[in-house]
């Protein structure tokens, strides 16, 4: 007797979520139409223009390109920042940015025959940390950055650009910013979680006025999800201070 009348218990809950549910529903409907959820990033592929007021598109590295060709096979990027000099005598650093590149990058730098006046970028993002700190190197030894047409800097990898002396964009370059993860634990609770995001960004946002950019660009990070990508119009990298020099 008692197990049927937890059975008639369990029932009758049952009832009462499915009709708050339907009431739902029927709000919804009533409201604006009736919509599915939302599964996963609404905004167009990144291989797709971008157009003023329509700058937020999909971004999966390993998946998504700009729509210009990149004068060099954009697939074949290193996994981790490597440094090179090609055959015209040009320092390129390109390849994803992951926590203790900066040591080991800036290292190479110094141990450089030469010394590097200027590193052309090409990278999908990566370690905020790491672009910070290597930013910070070489505003300090005043190497100069630029990114050349149909190649792209992404995530935080503009960061690490802004940290040049001299800053040069080209045209057809594309570059974008969103929202970063700043702690990896999973196991944080919640309000450690938070306070550690928001240690992050204060620290990006110290960062850009020290390199003379202006952080109202962090509105465009902080409003776009790390699975979308915001691409920076001309217009948009001129306002903000990234081309120029310091």
């Amino acid at each position: 007797m008692r197990s049927f009348s937890i059975s008639r218990v369990l029932t009758g809950a049952l009832v009462v979520q499915l009709g708050i549910g339907a009431l739902l529903v029927l709000d919804d409907i009533r409201e604006g139409g009736f919509r599915l959820p939302n599964f996963g990033p609404s905004a167009p592929r990144l291989s797709e223009p971008v157009h003023p007021g329509d700058q937020r598109r999909t971004f999966n590295p390993s998946r998504d390109r700009p729509p210009q060709s990149p004068l060099r096979d954009a697939d074949a990027l290193p996994d981790r920042l490597t440094l090179t000099q090609d055959s015209g005598g040009m320092w390129r650093l390109e390849g994803g940015i992951e926590s203790g590149d900066a040591a080991r990058i800036r290292a190479q730098i110094d141990a450089a025959e030469t010394p590097i006046e200027t590193l052309i970028l090409q990278s999908p993002g990566g370690s905020v940390q790491a672009a910070l700190e290597l930013g910070r190197y070489l505003r300090e030894v005043g190497i100069d950055t630029r990114i050349l047409d149909g190649e792209f800097c992404y995530s935080a990898c503009p960061y690490l650009f802004v940290g040049g002396v001299g800053r040069q964009i080209a045209e057809g370059a594309s570059v974008g910013v969103h929202q970063h993860y700043f702690g990896k634990s999973s196991l944080l609770p919640a309000f450690a979680a938070v306070e550690d995001i928001q240690r992050g960004q204060g620290e990006v946002m110290i960062y850009l006025e020290e390199m003379g950019i202006d952080p109202l660009v962090m509105r465009h990070a902080l409003t776009t999800p790390s699975d979308e990508i915001y691409i920076l119009l001309p217009e948009e990298l001129e306002r903000y201070g990234f081309v120029g020099s310091e």
